[in-house]
């Protein structure tokens, strides 16, 4: 696995390999129980993240886009997304999250959801709920929207909107919620873990409910796009484990819907405590796609690895063929203690938060405490 230089950004892996030829060089809510059947090249796509745009009214620390008020050049225009969606539903059912950026702020927006509906795909959106009135929220639904989801990062107004940038941001969330609770399009809420609010999760949790969301699904920072400046707000190995601990025993209350993301070893924790996980760790290129601004396919938002352009070869042949994703596949290739971990399956690690703190999307987890016992006995 060396000679193909999993450790960089910007490319795939193989680049100029002779059985990569027909590849480019240099080109993260659910499944839907309706998949197609798929050729045996890959393993069932079943959520498809789409960066519909980078253009963006707030300025969030965390961002891993760097999104901000555009244009940006080369985003891809109403009839290229169709061809997109075309070339997905024609081997796959995946749910689609229409994500940015804002989505709002493309003119097309409907008439894209409206599309991706035709052709029988599930479709959620991700917004800030600035943008967000009745009339849109009541179109949303008439389009074929399942679920709404929002980013709350703080407790209160002082502290979500020094997180997202721009005054007002909080109160526009929980205007939004007022909205989608009218109009009855359900919603959930999303949560990013630093060191800036990990002692307001409980009461972070409370307002969730409060607001009448269904779920409420946390992402565990990977400091990558503007996020690079809050490495030094990450969670350490410990204070994960804790976090990820406090979190099953929210889990267990049975009040909302709940989900972890970027923190794959929560399902060793689930199954350390008896209980059957119900989903797997990282799914990155396994049964999750990216897909860029400019119809750039990458494991996850998080993982800049350009594995494949998805308007030139096809969502299809990029899933199944592309090597970034085959490498991750592969979990004989896993290196320090994430090889020999008997919870590998299960787990996997953060790829996105190896390739950023270890240089090489196939290393270790970087924040997880768990020592596998091959590993300890060579200690």
């Amino acid at each position: 696995m060396a000679e193909r230089n999993l450790g960089s950004r910007g490319r795939g892996p193989g680049a100029g390999k002779d059985r990569d030829k027909d590849m480019p060089h240099g080109a993260s809510m659910g499944g839907t129980g309706r998949e197609k059947v798929q050729a045996a090249g890959g393993p069932p796509l079943r959520m498809i993240a789409w960066e519909l745009t980078r253009n963006c009214n707030l300025n969030c620390v965390h961002c891993r886009a760097r999104a901000s008020c555009g244009p940006f050049e080369g985003e891809l225009s109403t009839e290229e997304c169709r061809k997109v969606l075309d070339s997905i539903a024609s081997f796959s059912s995946p749910t689609i999250i229409l994500t940015g950026g804002e989505p709002l702020m493309r003119d097309d927006i409907f008439d894209i959801i409206e599309y991706g509906q035709k052709k029988g795909l599930r479709l959620v959106i991700a917004i800030n709920g600035t943008l967000l009135d009745e009339a849109k929220a009541r179109r949303m639904k008439e389009s074929g929207i399942m679920r709404v989801s929002m980013s709350l990062d703080g407790k209160d107004a002082g502290s979500h909107d020094s997180f997202r940038g721009v005054d007002g941001s909080f109160d526009s969330v929980m205007r939004a919620a007022k909205i989608l609770t009218t109009v009855g399009l359900p919603f959930q809420i999303n949560t990013t873990v630093t060191r800036l609010n990990v002692n307001d999760l409980e009461e972070i949790y409370a307002l969730v409910k409060n607001i009448g969301a269904v779920a409420w699904h946390i992402f565990l920072l990977v400091p990558v796009g503007r996020g690079e400046g809050l490495k030094g707000e990450e969670l350490n190995a410990k204070m994960y484990e804790d976090v990820l601990q406090w979190l099953y025993s929210v889990e267990k209350r049975n009040e909302l819907e709940m989900k972890v993301t970027c923190a794959p070893h929560y399902y060793r924790i689930v199954k350390e405590h008896g209980d059957t996980p119900k989903s797997a760790g990282c799914l990155a290129g396994k049964s999750f796609m990216f897909i860029s601004h400019r119809g750039i396919a990458q494991p996850c938002g998080y993982l800049e690895m350009d594995s494949g352009d998805v308007r030139t070869h096809g969502a299809q042949k990029v899933w199944e063929e592309s090597p970034v994703f085959n490498a991750l596949r592969d979990l004989r290739q896993y290196k320090g203690k994430c090889g020999p971990c008997k919870h590998l399956k299960i787990c996997g690690g953060c790829r996105a938060r190896a390739l950023e703190l270890k240089g090489d999307v196939l290393q270790e987890e970087p924040y997880c405490s768990y020592i596998p016992q091959t590993v300890q006995s060579k200690q």
